[in-house]
């Protein structure tokens, strides 16, 4: 029987191809997408359509096919009446990993999140930052305007819940996505980091208390409100942000580090930042964290 010779080149070239093919296949998902593309992908075999809000707006009707999520669902528990209980936590990495594949979540899964007409779009960026830390980041896409712009849209809703499904994770956590009160305090003196407090104008400027009785910001934050990163129509808009972002000060290739009351609002803002290409960090204690544990000092804008 005559010998098949393979010439080198050739082998070269089939691998290359093969590897082209690949990566093409594992392209990262936009970070968000419309109401048309989630119309048209919506019965993909491996799509994962998550809604987050309460119970109660989630059997008034959804997307067809999506599952509720809450922010509670991948938080650790806390008591309410402690304010030394972080409000919204990450569980451990196994915890988080287990909740999630719950929700019918695999590593090869293409995750859309979406938030009810009761709902505001930090509250569906926190699931988004979730998934991201989880690993998931490249998979998952926020729907722009959720399920208000696809009702706006003219598309279906209902009542009905698909059935349970649990997933197959092995994703482990991105490493420095989350960082503590001490590294929030030497951010400042970095090079190339911009520390952002996401809570509204009044409260960074210390005009009104918030927790502790602690009223301003922690030192050497600039103020990105959470709120301008949408519209009325709770759209986002890279264009709308990029110029929120250029008047705060926040330079090309800056890693932002962000926070808020307790860790949500600034989800936003750093979603924002990702669609612009920045690298993110959060300080998921956030504010709360900082003032009732006394992590720190505090500023006021001066009038």
């Amino acid at each position: 029987m005559r010998r098949l010779t393979l010439i080198p080149e050739l082998v070269t070239a089939v691998i290359l191809i093969t590897s082209t093919i690949g990566a093409a296949a594992q392209t990262a998902a936009p970070l968000i997408v419309d109401v048309e593309w989630l119309s048209q992908h919506l019965t993909d075999r491996d799509l994962v359509v998550l809604h987050v809000g309460t119970r109660e707006e989630y059997a008034a009707g959804h997307i067809p096919g999506a599952r509720l999520v809450t922010e509670e669902d991948v938080s650790l528990p806390h008591n309410h009446s402690d304010m030394k209980d972080m409000m919204l936590e990450l569980p451990d990495a196994a915890t988080l990993r287990d909740k999630v594949a719950q929700f019918g979540i695999s590593d090869n899964s293409r995750i859309v999140v979406s938030f009810g007409p009761d709902m505001g779009a930090q509250s569906a960026t926190r699931i988004v930052f979730t998934l991201d830390y989880l690993g998931l980041g490249a998979r998952t896409s926020l729907l722009n305007g959720g399920q208000s712009a696809w009702q706006r849209a003219g598309k279906p809703v209902t009542t009905a819940a698909p059935p349970a499904a649990r997933g197959k994770l092995a994703s482990t956590p991105r490493q420095n996505l989350v960082v503590d009160a001490v590294f929030v305090a030497s951010v400042p003196s970095r090079a190339g980091y911009k520390l952002v407090d996401a809570r509204g104008g009044v409260i960074y400027k210390g005009i009104e208390p918030t927790m502790n009785g602690k009223a301003g910001h922690i030192p050497g934050a600039i103020s990105i409100p959470f709120t301008e990163m949408i519209d009325t129509n709770l759209l986002i808009d890279r264009a709308r942000v990029a110029s929120v972002f250029e008047r705060a000060g926040v330079k090309p290739g800056d890693t932002v580090v962000a926070y808020c009351h307790v860790g949500q609002q600034a989800t936003l803002v750093l979603f924002a930042a990702r669609l612009l290409g920045h690298p993110v960090m959060l300080y998921d204690g956030s504010f709360q964290d900082w003032a009732v544990n006394n992590r720190g000092p505090v500023e006021k804008v001066a009038k």
